[in-house]
């Protein structure tokens, strides 16, 4: 890159985004000012405050170009919606005004009827509202000005993501300032919960893509034999970047730089025809806000470059899936990163304490973790040799484990430079990053100062983990910090939190092969949960315990947990019955009649050879045809056993009864006939096969 670009990038970055800089700026001091107090106080803004705001926002975006503003909010599809309305107002006769006021950006009407709500409104109860999200920036994208809302019903209640992730943000925000004010610390005011997710991805052809109906109802492929060459060589992985999507990373890299995403790492994943994306760490809320962007960009920019952009968790059965590394740490306003193990004592024990509630969190509540990571893409992927096990644990590595054991024990820890030291408040050792080897088969690795969470889906949004991940974190901060505000020596309380937290929690830490048979006897002895899928998980969203810990901070109330729950349980079901319907349609109208055609031709090749008086056994024609035969019957019969479990299936609504029904009745005779096709497959001559093969899907690009 020549040095004319280099100096761009800083221009281009955030050249979209109405930032605090343009606000800065654009906005009268006391304005600015009532801003600011407004995101720290979390109070609401002025009408006239908002008025002014909305007028040099409304600027700004007609100087950039646009000619629209749209709220826009993350309802519980798991996607993003939008209603634009331009700026023009009637002024005098034959004109108009541009106009944009306080209470257009502050608060908007939509339709809430067709979006998921599990119960929470009945479809007549059509009104639904969006509020402004101040400490999430506004930017343009498509001539359009872009608000981020949330979401909410007529009567108030929670109908999308971004609410409970602001909510969970808080009360971590409230139980660790508490904690750093134990340390003696009262410089800090906030802690912010900082992530960044890693985004996997496959590109394919989009000529390929349009001749797997299967791809584009589905998202992912409902059969496809084993191609001759997968992923067995590790050449795709960090290889060589192919010039048709490199131009695809560097346009997308623009868009996302436009818009204010810290699209920072990009590279070949392991899988043919898979890639990943990273950004640079912010808080929890911008960097959902932002995931969502780059999976639409993701998507948009591919179809500028005739690609498609798949993000199913399992769209290729025998290559690896995609999934979303979500790294988690927690960050002061002072510039501390609260999961870095300290060179002093005092940092270490801070540390520890913090990394004491992380463990417990995680061990009474594994199985609200392994809920809201499950549906069902993510079924297909997680439990395999390629991704993190169904069983909740944690990976801290060598050293740090060392050091939690003679915690634990009361006994004296060496560390690596072999300095003897013992284990209390001012004598702890410093606790250095990197000691040991990574384990990418850990659902949640310690990484030197985050956690990384690896069981998210690459299409799911990462606001519902994060808010778990949040939320258990401020419950057992706010226990600790009730037990040590209490004692009556902090030093020797907080020696004993630490022992008995460990203790208590060891058996959730666990740094050996996640993937081996072994580990699920040991997790089983160890009473960990291992919930298989998305219908095994979804009771436990409801658990008494689950529901006490969200109401108790406000974050969901009862009633929407019960939604939540109805929302995932519906959506299971709805999938499934789109991917049979799906099948059972390529299956009739593309594969049979072309199995059909094909041996007609063999057959009426014997006859001729036969009719020639050809002296040959036609033992090729034979075999095919006779093999063909037969797994055309087995397929025809597990088709029409596959309409008639559809015919048969409870409502989609119906909850857990219909969620088990469509897992045992219809999901499973997915798996039945995917077998019998793709041992048919290398058997069909590749003229007569309708549809677009692995091998020349994955290498198409």
């Amino acid at each position: 890159m020549n040095e004319k670009n280099v100096r761009s990038i800083p221009e281009l970055f955030g050249s979209m985004v109405f930032s605090q800089a343009q606000m800065r700026q654009r906005l009268p001091e006391r304005v600015y000012d009532a801003w600011q107090q407004c995101l720290i106080q979390g109070t609401s803004l002025d009408r006239s405050i908002a008025d002014e705001i909305a007028a040099a926002m409304k600027d700004w975006a007609i100087e950039k170009g646009a000619t629209h503003y749209t709220h826009w909010f993350q309802p519980m599809t798991g996607f993003t919606a939008e209603k634009h309305d331009s700026f023009i107002a009637p002024n005098v006769p034959g004109t108009i005004l541009m106009e944009l006021s306080g209470k257009e950006l502050s608060q908007g009407e939509a339709d809430a009827s067709s979006f998921p709500s599990g119960g929470l409104r009945a479809t007549f109860e059509a009104r639904g509202y969006t509020a402004w999200d101040p400490t999430s920036y506004a930017f343009i994208k498509d001539q359009t000005l872009y608000i981020p809302t949330i979401f909410c019903s007529y009567g108030g209640e929670t109908l999308d993501k971004k609410t409970p992730l602001l909510r969970s943000m808080k009360q971590l925000d409230t139980q660790a300032v508490r904690i750093l004010r134990l340390f003696g610390n009262t410089t800090v005011q906030h802690v912010t919960a900082q992530v960044g997710p890693e985004q996997e991805y496959f590109l394919i052809d989009k000529s390929m893509y349009r001749r797997r109906e299967d791809l584009m109802l589905c998202g992912r492929t409902l059969f496809g034999a084993k191609p001759p060459k997968g992923q067995e060589l590790d050449d795709h992985y960090y290889g060589a970047i192919k010039p048709r999507v490199a131009a695809f990373m560097h346009e997308l890299d623009q868009e996302l730089w436009q818009v204010g995403v810290l699209a920072k790492t990009e590279h070949n994943e392991v899988a043919p025809a898979q890639h990943e994306i990273a950004p640079v760490y912010s808080d929890a809320n911008s960097a959902c806000d932002h995931n969502q962007l780059t999976m639409e960009f993701l998507k948009k920019v591919a179809d500028r470059h005739d690609l498609v952009c798949l993000l199913h968790e399992k769209p290729f059965a025998g290559v690896n899936g995609s999934g979303k590394h979500d790294n988690w740490s927690l960050a002061t306003d002072t510039g501390e990163n609260l999961l870095k193990p300290g060179r002093t004592p005092s940092q270490n024990a801070q540390f520890l304490l913090f990394l004491a509630a992380f463990i417990k969190g995680v061990d009474e509540y594994q199985e609200m973790l392994r809920c809201c990571v499950s549906y069902p893409g993510n079924d297909h992927r997680l439990g395999g040799n390629e991704a993190p096990p169904a069983i909740v644990s944690i990976f801290l590595g060598d050293e740090l484990t060392a050091i939690l054991r003679s915690i634990i024990d009361g006994t004296a820890y060496v560390d690596i430079t072999k300095k003897k030291l013992e284990i209390g408040v001012d004598t702890l050792p410093e606790l250095p990053q990197d000691t040991t080897d990574r384990n990418r088969t850990s659902p949640l690795a310690f990484t030197g100062n985050k956690f990384e969470f690896r069981m998210l889906g690459s299409s799911q949004s990462i606001a519902s983990p994060n808010v778990v991940l949040n939320t258990i974190m401020a419950d057992e901060l706010k226990q600790f910090a009730d037990r040590l505000e209490r004692a009556e020596s902090f030093h020797q309380a907080l020696q004993e939190l630490l022992r008995d937290t460990f203790r208590d929690h060891q058996r959730i830490i666990f740094d050996g092969n996640g993937y081996d048979d072994d580990w699920v006897q040991e997790a089983k002895r160890r009473g960990l949960s291992n919930l298989r899928d998305t219908v095994d998980c979804m009771p436990a969203y409801i658990d008494e315990k689950n529901v006490a810990l969200f109401s108790r901070f406000g974050i969901l109330t009862p009633e929407e947990m019960h939604a939540r729950y109805e929302i995932h349980l519906e959506n299971y079901c709805k999938v499934t019955a789109i991917e049979a319907a799906t099948l059972r349609d390529m299956t009739l109208r593309g594969i049979l009649p072309a199995v059909t055609r094909y041996t007609g031709d063999l057959a009426k090749g014997v006859v001729r050879k036969r009719q020639a008086e050809m002296a040959t056994p036609c033992r090729v024609e034979n075999y095919l045809v006779a093999q063909l035969d037969a797994l055309s019957g087995d397929l025809l019969d597990a088709c029409q056993a596959m309409s008639r479990a559809l015919e048969a299936a409870p409502a989609a609504d119906a909850g857990i009864d219909a969620a088990r029904y469509y897992r045992d009745q219809v999901a499973s005779r997915l798996e039945e006939m995917r077998s019998i096709i793709d041992r048919m497959e290398p058997l069909v001559g590749a003229d007569y096969w309708p549809y677009p093969t692995y091998a020349d899907i994955l290498f198409s690009v």
